[in-house]
């Protein structure tokens, strides 16, 4: 499987993450052909090599050729017909679609509105719709299939913008980046723009350390700042992921944790179901003994990076605590897939696991099982059986 890991040392801009592509090795000329499908007539686009204190790295400049008072500002509806009429490959549509609504949605509740009538300004011009398309073309060429990042580096100070002078991060760009982690940079200005961080956020897998994987191209994107004691530019790395190379699936996540002593069952049970409806990966219970001679429970919550925040607040609004713990982890896990079988009792989907192309693990899926156990008046246990008869039949 091939990862790319996107080191934000530097901070993070829509043309730097192009221009990162580009340098590691995405196909310029296709980029070029399927950006002028959407009839951006107002952008000149510039592609070069350069440097950024001593590093060779790649500038993606869509240089504005109108005035600035004739620069077009759009609705998200607007938006999306463009990149939609452009009749770009579906996974670069849908991608780049995704991006903007997540913009949409962190600008419209900075400014108490809807996400179909805020006014895009920087990142609805044309200058921005170049870059979240083109860093979604750009990544498609790389043949990149998983996305990680680095902690964020988002500067410090203040920046100008449309609304006035505002502190750095952004109030959309602190929208975006809710729930991933950041590291500190002592740099004057805006490292990380909205546009950078709607790109990583929400095309990103998981952010943290880099993963297991053997790098194969390293590319550098050039952002348009020059600063003193580190080099404006956004490293790329991409490669193959070296738990994949045997089969299995390496991946990082984040572990929620909450001890629980005065907390009910039906309580426990409740924020279990609120948790998982949210999106965690996995959420158990574990008895533990607690001070004062109290039994109590450990709430575990296995999550991605971006879903902390909203798993966080369930567990503190919802449950008795205090405090989460929060730690990563590294996961291994096998490639899987969903088959249906046919059984005396219906369909009933199995869940496989596959080892090296081998399966190795097979379940069949419980509420298939227990939704025929009761309409056919059988045991739940002979319905696995003859699930598991059918799979091995195959």
């Amino acid at each position: 499987m091939k990862l790319a890991y996107f080191d934000c040392f530097s901070g993070a801009a829509g043309d730097m993450i192009v221009g990162a592509c580009l340098d590691a090795g995405a196909d310029e000329e296709y980029l070029r052909a399927e950006l002028a499908k959407l009839r951006l007539s107002e952008v000149d686009l510039q592609i070069e090599k350069g440097a950024k204190s001593g590093i060779s790295a790649t500038f993606f400049i869509p240089c504005i050729t109108e005035p600035s008072p004739g620069r077009k500002h759009r609705h998200l509806s607007h938006i999306i017909d463009l990149i939609q009429q452009a009749q770009l490959r579906e996974t670069v549509t849908s991608q780049a679609i995704r991006i903007f609504e997540r913009l949409a949605q962190a600008e419209a509740k900075i400014h108490a509105t809807t996400s179909e009538k805020i006014h895009f300004h920087e990142v609805g011009a044309a200058d921005a719709i170049m870059d979240i398309v083109g860093a979604c073309l750009a990544l498609e060429s790389l043949g990149v299939e998983k996305i990680y990042a680095s902690a964020l580096a988002v500067g410090s100070g203040t920046v100008k913008c449309a609304h006035g002078v505002l502190p750095v991060p952004a109030p959309a760009t602190v929208e975006l980046i809710k729930g991933i982690p950041l590291r500190s940079s002592e740099a004057q200005g805006e490292l990380l723009t909205p546009t950078g961080a709607a790109i990583l956020a929400t095309l990103a897998e998981n952010f943290g350390p880099l993963p297991a994987m053997t790098i194969e191209r390293v590319g550098y994107g050039a952002g348009q700042r020059e600063m003193d004691n580190i080099p404006n530019v956004l490293r790329l790395l991409v490669g193959q992921s070296n738990a994949c190379l045997s089969g299995i699936i390496a991946d990082e996540v984040v572990v929620l944790e909450a001890n629980l002593d005065d907390a009910t069952a039906e309580l426990i049970g409740h924020v279990t179901e609120q948790l998982l409806h949210a999106g965690a990966l996995d959420v158990f219970c574990t008895s533990i003994a607690m001070k004062k001679n109290r039994p109590g429970t450990r709430i575990s919550v296995l999550t991605q990076a971006v879903d902390v925040a909203k798993l966080e607040t369930i567990l503190l609004t919802e449950s008795t605590t205090f405090g989460v713990r929060r730690h990563t982890c590294l996961r291994s896990t096998l490639p899987r897939e969903i088959q249906t079988v046919n059984t005396q009792y219906g369909p009933i989907r199995i869940k496989v696991g596959f080892l090296d192309g081998r399966p190795v693990t097979v379940s069949p899926e419980y509420d298939d099982c227990a939704q025929a156990a009761q309409k056919h008046q059988v045991p739940l246990k002979k319905v696995f059986t003859a699930a598991q008869t059918a799979y091995n039949e195959l």
